[in-house]
Parts: C-alpha cells; structure tokens; sequence
C-alpha cells in the first residue's frame, strides 16, 4: 500500500490552483449539469467535490425543505445510512489501537450474553462483512414477498397488531430493546467462509464501542473521532426526537409520483445513522491524506485501508471488489477507487475517493427518487474527461 504523502500549502498557492482547476475542469458545466438533474423546487441534494483538499464544487440543488420552500445547501445535515459504517470501523480500531480491544479476538470476549456461536467470530470479520451474521430478515419479515422463507433461527418479531414488524418508519423499539434482539440472532453462515453484508453485524460493532468504552458509539466518536478532526455538524443520530439544526428532511415519491415525507423513527445506530454535512466531510476526506487520528497516524491510516479479508465482495459480479473497514476498494478505469453507498428512508448517499488524485465525490441526497450513484457517475464523467 502506498504510503500518505503529508503536503504542505500556502495561501497563495491555494489561490492559484483554485483559479486553475476552474479553468481546466470548467465547473460551470458541472454546475448547470447538477442544475438540469436535480430540480429546484423538488426535494434534493447536498454535493461536494474536492480535489487536493479545494473545492471545485460545495453546493446545494434543490429543496432542503419542500414543505417550508428552503433551499438545500452545503450546511445541511443529511443521514448517511450505510457510509456511516466507516466510522464505526474506525470507532473500533482506534479502540484496538488504545489497547482495549483486540481485532482478531472474538466478538464474545468482549460483549456480554451472547450466544453460544460453538466457533470464534473475530471482530475484524465482522468489520469486513465475514463474520457469518444475518441481516434484518432475521428480525422481521415485513416488506418480504410472501413466500419467503425465513432463515432458521430467526425472530420474526411480530407488531402489537400481530403482523411482522415494521422496521424503519413505523413500529418502535428503544436502543436497547433493539440491541438486546441483535445479541440473540444466529450466525447464518461459518464465519470466514463467505462475504455476506451485515447490517447486524456493525450494529453489534456499536454495542461493542459502548460496552467496552462505557460510551455510547455517539459519545465514542465525538470525544475520539469528530472534535480532534474538527467535524463540530457530525454525530451519530441515537435519539429519535431529538431537533437537528439544519437538517435536510427526507422525501419518496409514492405510486402516483407525487411527493411524500419519508423519515425514519429508527434511532439505533451502527449500520448507518451517522448525520453530517459537506464541510465535515471534507474533514474526513483530509484524514487519509494528513491523518490526526491515532498513536501513529500515518501506520493507523495505511492499516485502516488495507481489507479485513481475502474474501472478495460479491464474487459473482466479476469485479475485484474487497471490503476495508466501511469501504469498498477496488481497480477502476480512473485508478484506484474507495467508495461506499448508502440508501435508507429519505436517504440517497454516494460517497467516492479517488486516492491516486486526491478526488472525491460525494452526493448526499433526501430524496430516494433520486439515484445518487447516477448523479455520482456523471461527476466522474466530467471529472476524468469521459
């Protein structure tokens, strides 16, 4: 793996080369692209493009707020969903890296009644998605064609009116209600034999931040991640009634295409409900190139980008993709590419790092009508001149 290149500028420079990117990639045409793609007076996105660290584009299209009119900006908070799940790998291994946790140990040496596996399941499995667990049609089967067939072991939680329960927008469990139902799931496969996406999986990553730390996962990555990296608008999202400033509101479109609101009463984090905005994200961006976190930060950083296992993500699509701590690595015709996705109620989220460039991409939408990979692709298109 490449070694981090520590690069220092002054203002000047930063100046200069501003001015020359503006020139050479024509922002303008970006800018009326996203303009043509994300109506503004429909509910739409935050988008940030960066390269070197300066942004070429840091901007809001579309609606924040479609029922108050309010435009969608570069300060609005969105849910992140599943690309949270890279800071809660890092909540982990900076836990490992301050010497309370081991990786390659079993989840079970840390975290209270759980069951018996009858095989170790080592957290550094469960971070790359190899550690055998299951997903949430263990819990419930709401939203599921009607044949289909459980996996054995599963809860199948029923509602108080006795259909399967709505996991999301509807039926309720407190943090700990939920947290107590992931520590009684089955493994669904051998650990280390196959990758298989867990969502139960970084929900259990989370319960174990909190019961090795004694800090919820929010407090975790605030005192240790989001305040030494500056990242004041970011936290994970753990009270469902909490006011978020600035928030960007969630919308779908129903059967008939007209707009509805689509938020999510869901508070229990780990596999996503990390909440953050483009100007923190930049932050974050900066951490693989002049990394903070850490007792070595630059060693920390080159680990934290090396993949949890040999075991490819999704063999049968044919593409060398491998899973690294809450990102998906892998060659692409632009040069290595660092990516994860994230699609939950009102949340449409594309976030992409080209290292050998210093690009990233990021497409944070509330508006799941909008495919934020589509708006991400276009991006590259202009970026990388295709």
């Amino acid at each position: 793996m490449k070694k981090f290149t520590l690069l220092v500028f002054v203002l000047p420079f930063l100046v200069l080369n501003a001015s020359s990117y503006a020139e050479s990639h024509q922002i303008g045409s970006l800018d009326e692209k996203l303009k043509s793609l994300i109506p503004a007076n429909e509910a739409g996105c935050s988008i940030g493009v960066f390269e070197n660290g300066n942004a070429l584009i840091k901007d809001g299209y579309g609606l924040a707020n479609v029922e108050l009119n309010v435009a969608m900006s570069n300060d609005n908070v969105h849910r992140m969903a599943s690309v949270s799940k890279q800071f809660v790998a890092m909540a982990v291994r900076l836990l490992a890296d301050q010497g309370a946790i081991k990786l390659e140990n079993g989840i079970s040496d840390y975290v209270e009644n759980l069951p018996d596996y009858g095989i170790k399941v080592s957290i550094n499995s469960i971070i790359g998605h190899t550690g055998g667990m299951g997903d949430y049609d263990l819990i419930s089967t709401y939203g599921y064609p009607e044949d289909f067939k459980a996996k054995e072991g599963a809860l199948n939680l029923k509602a108080i009116s006795g259909h399967p329960m709505r996991i999301g927008n509807e039926d309720y469990l407190s943090v700990s209600e939920f947290h107590e139902v992931v520590k009684k799931l089955p493994l669904v496969v051998e650990p280390d034999t196959e990758w298989r996406y867990s969502n139960m999986g970084y929900i259990m990553l989370a319960i174990l931040v909190e019961e090795v730390s004694g800090l919820t996962l929010r407090e975790y990555t605030d005192k240790y991640v989001f305040k030494p990296l500056g990242m004041d608008n970011t936290f994970f999202a753990d009270d469902a009634v909490e006011l978020i400033k600035n928030r960007a509101y969630g919308y779908s479109k129903d059967v008939d295409g007209n707009y509805v609101n689509d938020m999510t009463n869901l508070f229990v984090v780990g596999d996503g409900g990390l909440h953050t905005t483009i100007n923190d994200m930049q932050k974050w961006d900066a951490q693989f190139y002049t990394p903070k976190l850490g007792k070595n930060p630059e060693t920390f950083m080159e680990e934290f980008m090396l993949p949890n296992s040999s075991l490819p993500v999704n063999p049968d699509s044919g593409a060398d993709i491998f899973y690294a701590n809450g990102q998906g690595i892998s060659k692409s015709e632009n040069g290595l590419l660092v990516s994860h996705s994230g699609g939950w109620l009102g949340a449409s989220i594309m976030y992409r790092r080209y290292p050998d460039n210093q690009f990233m991409n990021l497409v944070m939408c509330s508006n799941t009508s909008i495919n934020a990979t589509n708006i991400a692709d276009e991006i590259d298109k202009w970026y990388f001149n295709k």
